[in-house]
């Protein structure tokens, strides 16, 4: 059986049957984000920033940086620097003294 054009899917209809008369909520998904990954290890603070940031300056805003580090300073310090020139820090973690940041320009 074929599709008729603009005729909704059966489970679809219903659904939007059973809300009718009340506010539907709109899930807005971003654009695939591109994803930089820059390995710092080996890099001490406050090089680690300081590398880091001329990155984040040269990327479109809504690319995310994802760091590799294993200075524990620059892992507590550069979230604090980001957000302060207005990054997002959207991720930390760590694993066997490796640290991994996500950072939104």
């Amino acid at each position: 059986m074929g599709r008729v054009e603009g005729a909704e899917p059966p489970a679809v209809s219903d659904a939007l049957e059973s809300h009718r008369g009340s506010l539907l909520k709109l899930i807005v998904v971003k654009p695939h984000q591109s994803v930089i990954r820059f390995d710092l290890r080996g890099v001490k603070c406050p090089l680690n920033w300081a590398h880091a940031k001329v990155r984040l300056e040269r990327m479109v805003m809504g690319e995310i940086l994802d760091l590799v580090l294993d200075d524990p300073r620059g892992a507590r310090d550069i979230p604090r620097a980001a957000e302060a020139e207005g990054y997002a820090v959207i991720e930390s973690s760590s694993a066997d003294g490796i640290f991994y940041l996500r950072i939104e320009k």
